[in-house]
């Protein structure tokens, strides 16, 4: 392979690479603005001179193709000091808001300003003013005092999100960005441009001023807005979601996710509606009750029925542990194969980048871990729903209602439903039971996407579970009364279980006993129960996923 010396060292490179992609490749860091390594070349905001042996004058690393014996200074004075103009020149005309920008403690502007500028501007001239709080589109507010021009949010509308939406107009110190007559910035990925921006000239109308990102903690987990399993972090602060941002996975989805899985997927875990504790209905009324009182409840309950006239829905919500014990308890505990799950795809709402027509997050999982039983299909349930020959229903994070509002008259007849739920809804409100359900921004788990990739969900958010694994999680503290408070104060929990862990107390009040005590125990199961995920576990499958290699047939539980 052709090599090249960066900085006195000699590196490897792949015929093509351009300097900044080699150095990248290799752990050295060149400054830069306007470059981003899934965008196409712009060349125009200069930071990325470096000077290479041999060359009349320096050249910009993001655009300059690496060649065979090139010998390149990322650090020499002619650099450097070719760096601090070019800083020099891109503050003359920013503001200093820092204090009261959104884009504080992430901004590249804010980090090289420390790290490659003089330290003070020779400029005493009236700064140029432009206009601020700009709404380009229903999710992107835009403030042109701090754009420095870097044409990312351009290119990644015309490259990526397939809509040329955005453009520069006007010359020299009064260039800003607009969008074409006509139009807005409305298209589906549109907020991924606030990533992308490396000051705060874009922000997110739906997170802005909400926080500094010093003040919350970012745990890695997965989108659960469709079967893409989009890799992303999750922003959190007094134990409430702020936002969720992309995470890179190259296998995956790239630097980017849709608007709605960034908007849409994580408010109902703060909403007032969430079920905190189990529940129990009492004269009409659902109330609440201790544990071992509703798990003994819902075991006379489901012993006054026979195996054919139960059902039990699972969930492609539910983790790859929660549905595999709960099938097993359906068949296993309780003795019935009329287990299944429902499956939700909207024709036509999928594209090529990254949407998916299946808006379940985990519906090839809960195929694979067993979820389908050997007696009736989900299809075949409602049927006898409707027929009245199923008296009593469990169902676990699913609305049968919001799927299908003609179902709630008969939902109204059951004799008994039980129902796992994070969040009171219709289907609640005919339940006699109600166990209060972890989201997937409260447990450790899996996933498996529409490839076929098993993914890692870990807890941003704590519930009231002893056992609870937090990741970055803000300390707390009880005062006197044994009120919870962090530093930024009231940290609010709900008492919710995963529902593997429901199950299991359920189980045992079966008189089955269940030893699984963590998510991990339960997936350790899985691995040697299925084929597909023999020799597997949370730490193989990692940060960023492992491929599963199917077998001809699913395996059922």
């Amino acid at each position: 392979m052709p090599k090249i010396t960066i900085d006195n060292k000699e590196l490897e490179f792949k015929p093509g690479q351009t300097i900044i992609q080699v150095a990248k490749d290799n752990g050295i860091e060149i400054p830069h603005f306007c470059w981003h390594p899934s965008l196409s070349v712009s060349g125009n905001c200069r930071v990325c001179l470096v000077e290479v042996e041999k060359m009349p004058k320096l050249v910009i690393a993001c655009a300059t193709i690496a060649a065979d014996g090139m010998v390149v200074h990322t650090q020499s004075e002619k650099t450097i000091s070719a760096r601090n103009a070019v800083m020099e020149f891109i503050l003359i005309n920013h503001p200093l808001d820092c204090p009261i920008c959104d884009e504080a403690g992430e901004c590249k502007l804010q980090d090289y300003a420390y790290q490659h500028s003089v330290g003070e501007s020779r400029f005493t001239e009236t700064k140029q003013h432009k206009d601020k709080r700009v709404e380009l589109g229903p999710h992107v507010m835009f403030d042109g005092e701090r754009c420095i021009s870097c044409s990312r949010c351009i290119r990644f509308c015309d490259e990526v999100a397939g809509e040329n939406q955005l453009t520069f107009v006007k010359r020299g110190d009064k260039v800003t960005i607009v969008t074409f007559p006509g139009k807005q910035l409305d298209n589906p990925y549109s907020l991924n441009v606030t990533d992308i921006c490396p000051v705060g000239a874009l922000t997110n109308r739906d997170f802005r001023f909400k926080s500094r990102v010093w003040d919350m903690s970012s745990t890695k987990t997965i989108c659960s807005g469709c079967s893409r399993g989009c890799n992303t972090d999750m922003w959190v602060r007094s134990n409430e979601v702020l936002r969720l941002t992309p995470r890179y996975n190259d296998n995956v989805n790239s630097y980017w996710m849709c608007d709605n899985g960034r908007l849409n997927t994580f408010k109902f875990v703060n909403e007032d509606s969430r079920v905190n504790g189990p529940h129990l209905r009492r004269d009409g009324k659902l109330t609440k009750v201790g544990w071992d009182e509703v798990f003994a409840s819902a075991v006379s309950e489901l012993k006054s029925f026979n195996k054919d006239e139960v059902a039990f829905i699972g969930s492609a919500y539910s983790t790859l542990e929660d549905n595999f014990l709960f099938a097993k308890f359906a068949k296993s505990v309780f003795g019935s194969k009329n287990f299944d799950f429902p499956r939700v795809t909207v024709p036509g709402s999928g594209d090529n980048i990254l949407i998916t027509e299946d808006k379940r997050p985990n519906s090839l999982g809960a195929e694979l871990v067993g979820m389908s039983g050997n007696g009736m299909n989900f299809n075949q349930i409602i049927k006898g729903l409707i027929d009245g020959k199923i008296k009593a229903l469990y169902v676990v994070d699913e609305n049968l209602i919001e799927l299908n509002p003609e179902l709630e008259a008969n939902i109204a007849k059951l004799d008994l439903l039980i129902v796992h739920a994070s969040n009171f809804n219709t289907l609640t409100n005919y339940a006699n039971i109600v166990f209060p359900s972890a989201t997937y921004a409260e447990k450790n788990g899996t996933w498996i996407n529409i490839e076929g990739r098993i993914q890692r969900l870990k807890p941003a958010v704590a519930t009231f579970e002893a056992d609870r694994s937090l990741d970055g999680m803000a300390m707390s503290r009880l005062d006197k009364f044994g009120t919870e408070y962090d530093r930024w104060g009231k940290v609010r929990k709900v008492d919710a279980r995963s529902t593997w862990k429901i199950i299991v107390g359920l189980a045992n009040a079966f008189g089955t006993k269940y030893k699984y005590t963590m998510a991990e125990e339960v997936f350790s199961d899985i691995s040697k129960s299925i084929d597909e995920f023999k020799d597997l576990n949370y730490d193989s499958i990692g940060e960023f996923g492992t491929q599963l290699k199917f077998k001809k047939q699913i395996v059922k539980v």
